[in-house]
Order: structure tokens, then sequence, then C-alpha cells
């Protein structure tokens, strides 16, 4: 097997560090053939604190992974998440020109419309942030709305809608040098609920409208879909890590003992819990262990998780979008496998809510199929994407992909 096969998702998260290595079998088929992961240290809130410290938890994640696949990794496809991403929405309006031997003809070009789309991306932004994707929401022609794909219809006006993402320049300098360090190359940088989004939601929730909540341990992500396309992306500046550390506290445990007690014994309704039910804590400084009530547990985390929704739920409000998903909520990420968290949304929302895992793959599925790869997952399939687009005959990277998508990437941090 050939390094130019391999496709692989690098998830940089603040409390681990997950590869994901895949290829495109003879069936043209996602195999999952290795994966690692490692504790991050060197991240806060998805914002590099460390640079050598988080090099060095992707040099062993890789590794880990390179391991199982039996394959070295030259090259990955690397999310980018963080408090300091900021998604707006931006219209343009263009004057379709009429045509050369009769002006009263007004049919909408491919030209136009990529006039309207580029009108809609140029956003003003300060020296230290840039855009980062630009989403097409849709179109109207001469106030008709809901267009999806204008060319060829007639009209005097054509209005784009984009949804744009920002984010920091030296957050991306950082991300892309901490790669660079484990001497690997950077294929592209993705937003990381962008591809959560692409393992876990249905195409059929994106186009009745869907908000897609991906809780990580420093930060949540939050992006709606209404029509199938991404009409809102908010960031929610605490994650799992608050839980932990609000256990830790209230039961008086360290922090890694916290966060194992929360993936094996947590639940975010407390009333869903037995009264009778204990467990047992260990203590701090080599202390003995000690009894709790299970549902002691659980009276820490269901305020802390209802208090999230609720920000969340107030950020869509404010966003005027409520009322546009008919297709609920989605929760994935680590958080995602708290017992009774889709009850607790519920709740809150007022609407049907489920866990987000993984999309089925062929291969390695058992090992990634937790909601806490979803990035991961979703990097590689928009990898594997990509490479079909370059290829009729399956996925081949093409050998200077890298070189070109590094130069656009240096001019993207240069303003050029």
């Amino acid at each position: 097997m050939s390094n130019s096969d391999i496709i692989t998702g690098l998830d940089i998260g603040t409390s681990k560090v997950a590869a994901v290595i895949a290829e495109i079998n003879e069936n043209n088929q996602v195999e999952v053939l290795g994966v690692g992961h490692t504790p991050s240290k060197g991240l806060r809130n998805g914002n590099i604190i460390n640079l050598d410290t988080t090099t060095e938890s992707i040099k062993k994640a890789i590794a880990s992974a390179e391991m199982m696949a039996g394959t070295k990794v030259k090259s990955v496809f690397v999310g980018i998440a963080g408090e300091h991403i900021r998604g707006i929405n931006s219209k343009s309006t263009v004057i379709i020109p009429g045509r050369k031997n009769n002006p009263q003809i007004r049919q909408i070009s491919s030209a136009d419309v990529e006039r309207a789309i580029k009108q809609a991306k140029a956003i003003e932004t300060p020296s230290d942030r840039k855009v980062l994707i630009s989403i097409t929401r849709g179109f109207v022609i001469d106030d008709q709305d809901g267009v999806t794909d204008p060319v060829g219809i007639f009209g005097t006006r054509l209005d784009a809608l984009v949804h744009v993402v920002t984010g920091s320049v030296s957050a991306v300098q950082n991300l892309i040098k901490a790669v660079e360090n484990a001497n690997i190359d950077v294929e592209s940088v993705l937003l990381q609920p962008l591809a959560s989004s692409e393992s876990v939601l249905y195409e059929d929730e994106k186009e009745m409208g869907v908000i897609l909540i991906d809780i990580g341990a420093g930060t949540t992500d939050v992006i709606i879909y209404v029509d199938g396309a991404v009409w809102y992306t908010a960031v929610i500046p605490f994650g799992g890590d608050l839980i932990t550390k609000s256990i830790a506290i209230r039961l008086n445990t360290p922090i890694e003992k916290a966060e194992d007690i929360k993936k094996e014994s947590a639940c975010a309704l407390a009333d869903a819990v037995n009264s009778n039910e204990m467990i047992s804590v260990p203590g701090v400084g080599g202390r003995d262990a000690h009894e709790v009530p299970k549902r002691m547990l659980a009276e820490v985390i269901e305020p802390l998780v209802g208090k999230l929704f609720e920000y969340i739920r107030k950020e869509i409000e404010s966003s005027g979008y409520k009322g546009v998903t008919r297709a609920g909520v989605v929760i994935t990420g680590g958080c995602a496998m708290l017992k009774s968290i889709d009850k607790l949304a519920e709740r809150v929302f007022g609407l049907q809510t489920r866990i987000g895992y993984p999309r089925q793959l062929n291969g390695l599925y058992d090992r990634v199929k937790d909601p806490s790869f979803a990035t991961c997952i979703g990097l590689v399939l928009k990898g594997a994407e990509q490479g079909r687009l370059e290829s009729r005959n399956g996925f081949k990277l093409k050998h200077n992909q890298f070189l070109k998508i590094f130069a656009r990437m240096k001019n993207w941090l240069s303003g050029e």
C-alpha cells in the first residue's frame, strides 16, 4: 500500500489528540486502518498554549495509529476549533446585465453567481483574523427566495446569502507549526464542527433543519443547518472539562479519577438515578477511597449541562432561527455519552434529540464508533471527498498536492 492511498484525520483537542488512518478500498468505500489517541496537555479551550507538548501528543497519536495500520503517515487533514472562531451571515446584491443583442433579456450566468458569492465573501476583518471558510446558504432572485441554483433563471437582481466563518491567524499558524514539528505535512485545515457534521448528520436532517451540538473538553461548538446549508455557527466557551473539575471538587477526588468517574458512572439527570446506588470514589493524595451516592454525582452534572443547553437555547433565540429546526437536536463529542443527556436536551430545547455516532465505515469501525471520534471521522470523510474530486479512479493524492495547499495557506496567512 503506497502512502498516496492514505487519508489521515487529526483531531487536536483540549483533552486528547486523536488520529484515524483510512483508505478508499476497491469498492470506493472508506476503510479504517488504524486509530491512535493520547492525552492532550498543550491546549486550553481549543488554543495551543504549549507548542512542544502539543507536538509530542501529535507524535504519540500518529505513531499509535501507524502501528495499527502498518503504514507511515506523511500528511493529515487537521481540524481547527476554539473560542477564536466566529460565524456571521453575509448578503450581497448584484444587478444582472442584459444581453448585448437584447438588453431586455436578463438570464443569470455562472459568472453572475460567482460575482455575487465573491462579493458576499468580501467582508472586512481585522488584521489578526482571516476568513476560514465561506458556505453558500442560497440565493434570492428578484425577491424570490429559496433558490439553490440560479444559473439559467431569468431575473434582474441576484442576492447571494453566505455564511462566513473567521478565525485567528495566530491560532492557524500555531496549529500548522505543531503538526509540522512532528514531521507531518498539512493537507488542509478544516473547521472541526463541520467535520463532525459530515460524520454524524443525515442529509434529510440538514434539509429539515437541525441543531448540532459538539461538546468538546474545552469548548462546545454549535451549528444550525436549514435547507441543507449552514445558517449559524457559535462557540460556547466551556465544555466537558468544567464538568470533570466540578466532580473532582464536589467528590474530593483527583482530576484524572474524576474523568474516569464521569465516563463510567455519570448521568445528566438526577431523577434518572437510583437514590440507593453507591459508587466508589478514590481519595486525594493516596487517601482511602470512599463511597458516595451515585445520585450525588448526577446532582453535580445536571445543572452544568443544563446551563450549557440554556446558553445555547438563548443563543439560538437571539439569532432568529428558533422554530426552523424541525429535525431537532443532535449531540456529539465526548460528553454525548453522558447517560440521559439527550433527555435533558429535550427538556431544555423542547425538541427531539438523538446522540450523534460517527457514520458506519468499513475496517476497524468498532475502534471509532464513539461520538468522541466524530470530528476525526469527519476529517477522513472530507479528505476522501476532496480526493474523489481530484481523481475519477478513487482517492489518489497527487505528489505535489501538499506543496500547492501549503503555498495557498502561506498566502492566506500573509494576506496575499
